[in-house]
């Protein structure tokens, strides 16, 4: 018996050293990392000042065009209103959901991941169809006297923001749902007892604490429509381009890759610089590490 267990003894550290520390539990993660993400993200930059000819001039001229200026102004303005409506719609339908019956609940949330696994394609062409003049919606408007003529919903900004909101809504309820059922109802209950008005209980209680869900929610719905493709190009148009049709239009049809790489590394610092400002202002556990 002593000597079986001198050779697990001796064995045992042999086990035990053999397993990776440090560096090397990492260097996988590390390794995929650099390949996939590293590598073509500095590929990029190198091409964009390096092509046509080395130097900042792509750079000069994507910032320097009115042309350009116009199109980064698009992209900030759609973004920006896609992201203040979701949190108008997304904030009530959270707190709904949290407050309904576990059944209805699971109903609606069945609802929005159905539109959520549904083709953004076959989506996208699904409003094409309600947004037009001779659509449901301007049929509808026009039904109730509410209008004399159709609008004009799509080819334009107007129908970019309708169609691109519906597709980020669920980015806003999710997270913000997760946020909002943590907080104990017995928290509005006590400001209530203390006075609080119904607009008070809403204003300084119920919003500062779902203010870390309502952050990451708007942060992953903005930072996702300033690189959107297919529904800015279907319901828009030419004439209201945004930057990912102004990078695609560079690299497929100008075979630029200087501009190109310029126009995304531009908007890779502007997510990562908003990014760091919601660390800053949050912190990493608010939004979504613990």
């Amino acid at each position: 018996m002593s000597t079986y267990m001198d050779v697990a003894d001796e064995t045992a550290p042999t086990r035990k050293a053999a397993r990776p520390t440090g560096f090397g539990q990492v260097a996988p993660a590390l390794i995929f990392i650099a390949i996939f993400f590293a590598f073509p993200v500095v590929a990029l930059l190198l091409r964009s000042v390096m092509e046509p000819t080395l130097g900042l001039g792509n750079y000069a001229e994507l910032l320097g065009s009115a042309t350009y200026l116009k199109i980064f102004a698009n992209t900030f303005i759609v973004s920006g209103l896609v992201t203040i409506i979701s949190l108008l719609i997304g904030f009530p339908v959270a707190w709904t959901l949290a407050i309904m019956p576990a059944r209805l609940a699971s109903l609606v949330f069945a609802i929005l991941l159905l539109s959520m696994w549904t083709n953004l394609l076959a989506r996208t062409y699904a409003w094409m169809v309600l947004l037009q003049r001779t659509g449901l919606i301007n049929k509808m408007l026009v039904g109730m006297g509410l209008i004399d003529k159709p609008l004009a919903l799509v080819n334009n900004l107007t129908g970019v923001t309708i169609g691109m909101t519906y597709i980020m809504l669920p980015f806003i309820v999710l997270p913000l749902y997760g946020v909002i059922k943590k907080i104990d109802p017995a928290v509005l209950q006590a400001a209530a007892l203390c006075g609080a008005s119904r607009w008070q209980c809403l204003t300084r209680v119920l919003l500062p604490l779902a203010a870390p869900g309502m952050m990451a929610g708007a942060l992953m719905v903005f930072v996702m429509s300033l690189g959107y493709y297919v529904t800015p190009s279907l319901l828009g148009g030419t004439a209201n381009m945004m930057l990912a049709e102004l990078i695609a239009q560079f690299v497929q049809s100008l075979v630029n890759w200087g501009m190109g790489g310029a126009a995304a590394f531009v908007l890779l610092v502007v997510t990562l610089s908003l990014y760091a400002v919601q660390l800053r202002l949050f912190g990493v556990q608010n939004t979504g590490g613990r």
